[in-house]
C-alpha cells in the first residue's frame, strides 16, 4: 500500500470524498440503514446516471449485450460457482423463506447469473467472443472497521461483464478490454498509478489445475505487451489471475479502479460448452472485467481526484441561470426549460444578491453560470460565466446554449469547445 507524503491530516481531509461529498450533497449515510449503506443524493445521482449512461454505450458500441440479472440467488447458485466454498467469509448469510427448504443468498459477484445467461441456449463458435455486459448489485459482509464513506461498502454497484470466448481468442479480447479501459479513463479523468499482474500464491483458496494457471497468467502477461506491471502473487481471484489497474485516494492509499480477470473454472461448473467448425464441444474461456469497478469506489475516487468540480458532461448541475433582477425571472425560466430540452442539467437561482449566487455556484463546482441582466434580456442574449474564472462576451441564448451542449457531448474535461 503507498502512502501519499507531505500532507498534513488537515490537508487530508479537505480532500476527503466524506467530506466532500456532505460539503456538496451528492451522497449521506444515516443510522437507520447503517453501515457501508450510503444513500445518493439527487445529486450524486444525477453524477452516476451521466457515467452509467456513458458506459452502457461504450460497451454497446463495443459489441456488449446488456441484462439485467436478480441480486440474489438459491443457496445452489453459489455451491455450484465455489463462492460458498471459497468466498463464504465474505458473504452474508442464507436467508430461509418460512419451511421451505430453499435459501436464498445475497450475491457478492455477477459471474454466476451470467453463466447462467450464456447457458440459457446452445452456442456455436459463431457466438463467440459473447460479451454480456451489466450495471448491477452485489453484496459484500464486509467488517464495521473497513468501512469508509464510498470507497468500501456492503452494497455495491458493480459496472461488470463476462466475455465468454475461444482460447485463441482470448489474447485479442484482453488487448480490446484494455483499450476500452484507457477511454473510459480518459473520458472520466482517472489517472491510473499503476498496473499489477495479480497472480496465484501458496495455499488453498484457489481452484483449478497447474497448467490453467500457467496459461492464464501468460496470456495475461502477452496481453500487456510492453505496458508496465508489478508482479503480486497471492492477489488473484480463487478462480484465475487478473490485471488490476491502480488509483490513490486522498490519503495515498491505493485501490483497484478496473480489472481483467481470466476464468478457466467457472465454465467447467456450469458445464458451459460452444461447438466449433468441427462439431466438437469445447469449453469457453470466461473473461471477467469492469471498465471502472463499482460505482461507489469510483465516485470515492473521482470526488477526490476533481474535488467535486467534475467535468461538465457528468456534473450534477452543469449550468445555474441567474438573473439579476426579478424582471428578468420569466426569462431566466424559459431558458432553462430551453436548456433542459437539449438534455442540459439546469437550475434557476432566484434568491439573494448576484454576488452571493455567483458565490454559491463557485461552492457547488458548477460548469456554467448564465447571468441575464435588464440589457441580455431584451437582446436575447446571455453573459456565460466559466466555473474556472473565465467570463465569455454575451451570446445570442441559442448558440450559448448550443456551446455548452457541444461541450457535453464532447465528454472531455474542457469548458469550451476544442478548435
Amino acid at each position: 500500500m503507498k502512502v501519499a507524503s507531505g500532507r498534513t491530516a488537515k490537508e487530508r481531509d479537505m480532500t476527503d470524498h466524506r467530506r466532500l461529498g456532505r460539503d456538496l450533497n451528492l451522497f449521506a449515510t444515516d443510522p437507520l440503514t447503517g453501515a457501508g449503506l450510503p444513500i445518493w443524493l439527487p445529486a450524486g445521482a444525477a453524477a452516476r446516471h451521466a457515467i452509467e449512461e456513458y458506459l452502457r454505450d461504450l460497451e454497446r458500441r463495443a459489441g456488449y449485450q446488456h441484462v439485467h440479472t436478480p441480486p440474489l440467488g438459491r443457496r445452489e447458485l453459489f455451491e455450484t460457482s465455489g463462492h460458498l466454498g471459497y468466498f463464504a467469509a465474505e458473504m452474508f448469510p442464507p436467508m430461509r423463506l418460512g419451511e421451505a427448504d430453499d435459501e436464498l443468498v445475497l450475491r457478492p459477484a455477477l459471474c454466476p447469473h451470467h453463466a447462467l445467461v450464456y447457458r440459457t441456449r446452445g452456442r456455436s463458435y459463431r457466438d463467440l467472443p459473447m460479451r454480456v455486459a451489466e450495471i448491477g448489485g452485489m453484496y459484500r459482509a464486509e467488517r464495521s472497521g473497513v468501512l469508509g464513506g464510498l470507497s468500501r461498502v456492503r452494497a455495491i454497484t458493480l459496472n461488470d461483464a463476462h466475455n465468454f470466448c475461444a482460447l485463441e481468442q482470448v489474447g485479442q479480447e484482453v488487448s480490446e478490454i484494455l483499450r476500452l479501459i484507457r477511454a473510459a479513463h480518459d473520458a472520466l479523468g482517472v489517472r491510473p498509478a499503476g498496473v499489477r499482474l495479480s497472480r496465484r500464491g501458496p495455499g488453498e483458496k484457489y481452484v483449478g489445475g497447474d497448467a490453467d494457471w500457467a496459461r492464464a497468467e501468460e496470456l495475461l502477461r502477452a496481453a500487456l505487451g510492453q505496458v508496465a506491471y508489478t508482479d503480486a502473487p497471492g492477489e488473484a481471484a480463487f478462480y484465475g489471475p487478473k490485471i488490476d489497474i491502480q488509483v490513490l485516494d486522498a490519503a495515498g492509499r491505493e485501490l483497484t479502479i478496473s480489472t481483467v480477470q481470466l476464468d478457466f473454472d467457472k465454465p467447467e461448473r456450469f458445464d458451459l460448452s460452444y461447438h466449433d467448425s468441427g462439431g466438437a464441444r469445447r469449453r469457453p474461456v470466461m473473461v471477467h472485467r469492469s471498465l471502472v469497478g463499482s460505482m461507489e469506489r469510483l465516485f470515492a475516487y473521482l470526488i477526490e481526484v476533481h474535488q467535486g468540480a467534475f467535468p461538465a458532461w457528468y456534473a450534477p448541475v452543469q449550468m445555474v441561470v441567474l438573473p439579476v433582477g426579478d424582471g428578468q425571472a420569466g426569462v431566466a425560466v424559459d431558458l432553462a426549460r430551453r436548456a433542459t430540452e437539449v438534455g442540459l442539467r439546469v437550475e434557476v437561482d432566484h434568491g439573494g444578491s448576484l454576488g452571493a449566487r455567483v458565490r454559491d455556484a463557485a461552492r457547488r463546482r458548477i460548469p456554467y453560470v448564465a447571468v441575464l441582466g435588464a440589457r441580455e434580456a431584451a437582446d436575447g442574449r446571455v453573459a456565460l460565466r466559466l466555473r474556472d474564472g473565465r467570463a465569455l462576451e454575451p451570446l445570442p441564448e441559442s448558440d450559448m446554449i448550443g456551446l455548452v451542449a457541444a461541450v457535453v457531448a464532447a465528454r472531455t474535461g474542457d469548458l469550451l469547445p476544442i478548435d
